[in-house]
């Protein structure tokens, strides 16, 4: 198990060389060979950042990715016409300097075929972060039910005719692409599960149980997919991770843990549970108390929303105040969520993104002794 008491979420800012490099390759202005090295670079400086700020763990910033999720789409047919809008609609929410953001789910959007895989989804990126990285390297795939998304009563039936066998499907492929990361030597593999904090607003809610399902079948029957996707692989930590949306330092919902607390931390098959904890938008930490003794609490506490710099003192003073509920050795560090969960990066610059990666790291090591 990956015991270490810092960590990181996933994504890292991409900087302006590969975005451009992005586009120029859409525009048929770059090859896809000129294109593959842009992106290698991108990750040689990301697993860079990573070790030079100290963390045991690294990721390769996800700089192969439109969006955290958008491995799954680019490897697999059947998923019919989308853009990076798949990944971003909803009713965002930002501190007054940043502003809201209302973006509509596309109409078009709706798996349109039997899902097929042309390639592995995340194999080159573990290759080659594993060829970089003196540290461990983790991976990050999406929790299965955040496909619910992708599924249409209306555009979807022929192919799937309910919810429960399209997600089937998805989980034998999540299941296949983790089979393929452990060949392939991985340790540390992460589910990322936003839909399930999603849970607590009325309005995301709603639309979530259009798909077919109740709250309660929420709760039930996604955490029996996301357990299905990791059973079995004991040489494999799982970690799962839970956050209330990240894009362009906006945020989806708001609201403690309280409600899903039980279900999830209790049951959830994952020995590394990464919590977002930056501010008050995530409640109390009263809810670790559901936490069993087998697992450990990633405290989300430094944010990737803000250039705000949090400070080693009020870092400590935060895990203490949950190590009350928990124990001190069952609590590790890290940033709320990915600096940039798609290529809409948040609003911060490179210098604040790498301040907070040491802070996490040094904190860790003032805490625990590490």
């Amino acid at each position: 198990m990956i015991t270490a008491h810092a960590d990181v979420v996933g994504s890292l800012l991409r900087p302006p060389e590969l975005l451009e490099a992005r586009q120029k390759l859409a525009g048929g202005l770059l090859s896809p060979a000129e294109f593959k090295a842009v992106e290698d670079r991108a990750v040689d400086q990301a697993v860079a950042l990573q070790e030079q700020a100290g963390l045991p763990v690294v990721t390769d910033g996800e700089m192969r990715r439109l969006s955290f999720q958008s491995q799954m789409t680019e490897a697999i047919d059947g998923f019919g016409e989308h853009n990076l809008d798949a990944f971003l609609w909803g009713d965002w929410r930002g501190a007054p300097q940043v502003g809201d953001w209302q973006k509509l789910r596309p109409a078009s959007l709706g798996v349109a075929g039997k899902l097929r895989r042309r390639r592995h989804l995340s194999a080159e990126e573990f290759t080659y972060l594993r060829s970089r990285a003196r540290r461990v390297p983790k991976i990050t795939l999406p929790s299965p039910s955040l496909w619910a998304n992708f599924w249409s009563p209306e555009r979807s039936a022929a192919v799937y005719p309910t919810l429960d066998s399209f997600l089937s499907d998805v989980v034998d492929i999540l299941r296949d692409e983790v089979r393929e990361l452990v060949r392939l030597g991985a340790r540390y593999v992460q589910l990322d599960a936003p839909h399930y904090t999603a849970l607590l607003d009325p309005k995301t809610r709603a639309f979530y149980e259009q798909r077919g399902w109740t709250l309660e079948q929420w709760l039930d029957r996604g955490i029996e997919l996301d357990n299905a996707v990791m059973d079995g692989f004991r040489e494999v930590t799982f970690g799962f991770h839970l956050c209330r949306g990240n894009q362009g330092s906006r945020w989806l919902v708001e609201g403690g843990y309280d409600s899903i607390a039980a279900p999830i931390f209790r049951r959830i098959r994952a020995e590394r549970l990464l919590l977002e904890y930056d501010d008050e938008r995530s409640g109390a930490f009263d809810p670790l108390g559901q936490v069993p003794e087998d697992k450990m609490v990633v405290l989300g506490l430094v944010t990737t929303k803000s250039p705000r710099r949090e400070t080693p003192e009020e870092l400590a003073s935060r895990i203490r105040q949950a190590a009350r509920l928990i124990g001190l050795d069952r609590l590790a560090l890290s940033p709320q969520c990915g600096f940039s969960t798609s290529v809409v990066g948040n609003r911060i610059t490179p210098q604040d993104q790498a301040y907070k990666l040491r802070l996490v790291a040094e904190t860790a090591a003032a805490v625990w002794g590490e």
